[in-house]
């Protein structure tokens, strides 16, 4: 614990390995995301274009965090999630990002990814934080389903980039 956390481990669970994202995911990861109705509820409502996926996709790689979901029983990707924005003097990061194929919605493979990601990290950092369209009632439930706890009135990002339209969770370490 307080060493520099591995932001791009290869986690096994039952459902999903997840593992760190590489430039050649483009074509499988964009064929996920170019679902606009994965969007449709997000603040980022046109991630499902090109260009707007593109330099999601360029910054997931850049930022060190980026991770690949991949479906076990068909070795397919099946959406994306990173770790970014380590804060070593508040013993905080962010996990977030996160999409995966509807086809894989309702709960299992999501919980199972963010327990797969919740408890690689805790191993390093304290807090872990997620921020969430303060709009998007789909992604809001799935935090608290998970044991994500609303911070009332934060409405900034661990590097400072302050937000109106939407809201935070924190995970603490067991």
């Amino acid at each position: 614990m307080g060493s520099v956390p591995d932001r791009q481990p290869t986690l096994e669970g039952e459902l999903v390995t997840i593992r760190p994202l590489r430039p050649d995911d483009w074509d499988a990861l964009f064929a996920v995301a170019s679902d606009r109705l994965i969007w449709e509820i997000h603040p980022a409502h046109d991630r499902w274009q090109e260009p707007v996926f593109r330099k999601f996709f360029d910054h997931a790689i850049a930022c060190g965090g980026g991770l690949a979901i991949v479906d076990k029983a068909t070795g397919t990707i099946i959406g994306s999630s990173r770790y970014d924005i380590h804060v070593p003097a508040e013993d905080e990061i962010e996990i977030g990002w996160t999409f995966i194929a509807r086809a894989y919605w309702g709960g299992t493979y999501n919980r199972e990814i963010k327990r797969l990601m919740l408890d690689h990290i805790h191993r390093y950092v304290g807090t872990v934080v997620f921020i969430v369209g303060q709009d998007n009632l789909r992604s809001r439930r799935a935090m608290e389903k998970i044991g994500g706890k609303l911070i009332e009135g934060r409405h900034h990002r661990g590097d400072g980039t302050v937000f109106a339209d939407h809201v935070v969770y924190a995970i603490r370490r067991p």
